[in-house]
C-alpha cells in the first residue's frame, strides 16, 4: 500500500518509547527524521515533508500528555492527526445525481477506474453509466465494453465515431435514464496541447459536476506539474490514486492533492471491478500505522454476505440460529473471497495493518490460499449428508473422502478441525444478528484492541 515504508520505520521507532512516559528531544529528532526520510523517499514534495516533521516535532515537546496516556500512544495520536491532515479530506461525492469527468495520463489507470467507480455506485443502489470517448488509444473501447459488462453497468461507446466531443454529446443521450453518467477520456503519453484542447471541448458539451485526475501511484515528481496544468486547463476536484496494489511508493499522487487544493476520491488496486474503495483518511492512515480500519473491513463484510446470500439463495439468519454446518462455512469462505484479496482485508484488522504482514514468510498469504482451495476441493467430495452433519463423519470416510478429493488425510482432519473452532466461536454471536450489530460483530471477532494482532480471527475463518 502507498506509503508502506513510513508506516513500519515510524512503528519501529515508536516501539523504542514503549515504558517511557515523558520523551526527550532525541526520541522525537529520530521519529522526525524516519517521518522525513520516510516520505521523501515516497516522492512527496519537500515543501510538504518539511512542514508535517515540523508541526509534529513542536506539537511532541510542547503538548501535555493527557491523563494514563503513554508517551508513545501520545506521540502516535499526533502522527496520526497530522498524517490525516496531510492527506487532507475525502472528495465530496455525494450519492445522488451527477456527471464525473476522469482526466490523466496514457496509462494512468482511467477507463479501469471508470469501471470500478460505475460499480461503486452501482452498490450504493445507484444507476451509473460509462461513456467511453477515447479514440485515440487502440482497444480503449473493447477494455471499458469488457470492465463495464463485467460490473454490470451500462455503457456507451462508438468505435466507428472518431470525434470523441461527439461521443459524449450522444452517450449523455443514449444514456439518459442513468443516475451517475461517468465520462472516460483519452490520455497521451504526455500533457500535449491537443489533449488539453480535447478534454476542455469534452468538458464544455458534458458540464461535468466533478472532475477527477486519475493517477498511477509510481507517478512520483512529475504529478506536479500533471496536476497543475490540468487545474489550469478544466479545474480539478478530487485526485483518484490507481495501481496500490504494486510497489508505488504514492508520495507523488499526495503532492497533486497540494497542488491542485483538492483531496483524494478513490483508491484503486488490483485488476477487478471490486478493486475499489472510497478514500477516507482516517481509516487509510489507521491501516497505515498498523491500527486497523473497523469501518471498511464491515463494509466489505456486509457487501459480500449480502452478494453471497443473492448469488448462493443462503440466509446468513440461518446460521446464528441454529447449527453451523459444512456447507454454512463453504459459503462463509465465498463471502470471504468477495472481500477482496486476502492481503487487503488482514490490512484492515487491527494489529495486521500498515505493513506488518511483510514481517510473515514471503508465502504466508499463498498458503492460506491454499489451505481454502483445498477445503473447497475436499467438500466437493462429500455427500449431501456429511456437509449437513460432519459430527458424523469417521475413519472410514475420511478415507473416501481423501480418495474422491485427492487430499491427505491430514488435510481432512484440518478441516473439521477448523468447522468445530468456527463452529464454538460462532456460539458466542448466536442472536446478535446481522445489519446494524456487524460492526460490534467485528470487534468481538478481534478481540477489542489495536495490540493483539487480529488474535480472535482465526476462530471465524480458515485462516488457522
Amino acid at each position: 500500500m502507498v506509503l508502506d515504508n513510513l508506516g513500519s520505520s515510524l512503528r519501529g521507532s515508536l516501539d523504542k518509547l514503549s515504558g517511557k512516559s515523558r520523551v526527550s528531544e532525541d526520541d522525537v529528532e529520530e521519529i522526525v527524521k524516519e517521518i522525513q526520510r520516510s516520505l521523501l523517499q515516497a516522492d512527496v514534495d519537500v515543501s510538504l515533508v518539511m512542514d508535517l516533521s515540523s508541526s509534529i516535532k513542536e506539537r511532541a515537546l510542547e503538548e501535555e500528555p493527557p491523563g494514563g496516556t503513554t508517551a508513545r500512544d501520545h506521540v502516535l495520536s499526533i502522527v496520526y492527526e497530522e498524517l490525516v491532515g496531510l492527506v487532507g479530506e475525502s472528495t465530496e461525492i455525494p450519492l445522488e445525481n451527477q456527471t464525473i469527468l476522469l482526466a490523466g495520463l496514457q496509462g494512468s489507470g482511467k477507463t479501469t477506474t471508470s469501471a470500478k467507480m460505475a460499480w461503486w455506485f452501482s452498490k450504493k443502489g445507484l444507476r451509473p453509466a460509462v461513456i467511453q470517448t477515447d479514440t485515440f488509444r487502440p482497444g480503449a473501447y473493447d477494455q471499458a465494453k469488457e470492465m463495464c459488462s463485467r460490473a454490470e453497468v451500462d455503457f456507451y461507446g462508438d468505435p466507428d465515431n472518431e470525434d470523441p466531443v461527439d461521443i459524449a454529446r450522444k452517450g449523455l443521450e443514449e444514456t439518459a435514464d442513468a443516475d451517475i453518467h461517468i465520462v472516460d477520456t483519452a490520455g497521451r503519453h504526455a500533457l500535449e496541447d491537443d489533449l488539453i484542447d480535447e478534454i476542455e471541448e469534452i468538458e464544455s458539451v458534458v458540464d461535468p459536476d466533478r472532475n477527477l485526475l486519475v493517477l498511477d501511484a509510481a507517478i512520483g515528481q512529475g504529478a506536479k506539474d500533471q496536476a497543475q496544468q490540468f487545474d489550469e486547463s478544466i479545474g480539478i476536484d478530487g485526485v483518484v490514486i490507481t495501481k496500490l496494489d504494486g510497489t508505488a511508493k504514492g508520495g507523488g499522487a499526495l503532492t497533486a492533492v497540494n497542488e491542485t487544493d483538492s483531496s483524494i476520491a478513490f483508491l484503486g488496486s488490483g485488476e477487478t471491478v471490486q478493486d475499489v474503495e472510497r478514500f477516507e483518511p482516517n481509516g487509510f492512515i489507521s491501516r497505515l500505522l498498523g491500527m486497523g480500519d473497523l469501518k471498511q473491513l464491515t463494509e466489505r463484510v456486509e457487501r459480500a454476505m449480502s452478494e453471497t446470500e443473492e448469488e448462493e439463495d443462503w440466509d446468513p439468519e440461518d446460521m446464528m440460529k441454529g447449527s453451523f454446518t459444512l456447507n454454512d462455512m463453504r459459503h462463509q469462505m465465498n463471502a470471504m473471497n468477495k472481500m477482496g484479496p486476502l492481503e487487503q482485508v488482514m490490512d484492515m484488522i487491527p494489529g495486521f495493518g500498515g505493513g506488518i504482514m511483510d514481517e510473515l514468510p514471503d508465502d504466508a498469504m499463498d498458503v492460506t490460499k491454499d489451505r481454502m482451495r483445498s477445503f473447497e476441493i475436499i467438500m466437493d467430495s462429500m455427500t449431501d449428508k456429511e456437509l449437513e452433519n460432519p459430527r458424523s463423519i469417521g475413519a472410514s470416510q475420511i478415507r473416501r473422502i481423501a480418495r474422491g478429493s485427492g487430499q491427505d488425510e491430514e488435510r481432512i482432519r484440518e478441516l473439521l478441525q477448523q468447522h468445530k473452532m468456527m463452529s464454538q466461536t460462532l456460539k458466542q454471536f448466536q442472536g446478535m444478528g446481522q445489519g446494524g450489530d456487524m460492526e460490534r460483530m467485528m470487534k468481538k471477532m478481534q478481540g477489542g484492541g489495536g495490540g493483539g494482532g487480529g488474535g480472535g480471527m482465526g476462530g471465524m475463518g480458515p485462516f488457522g
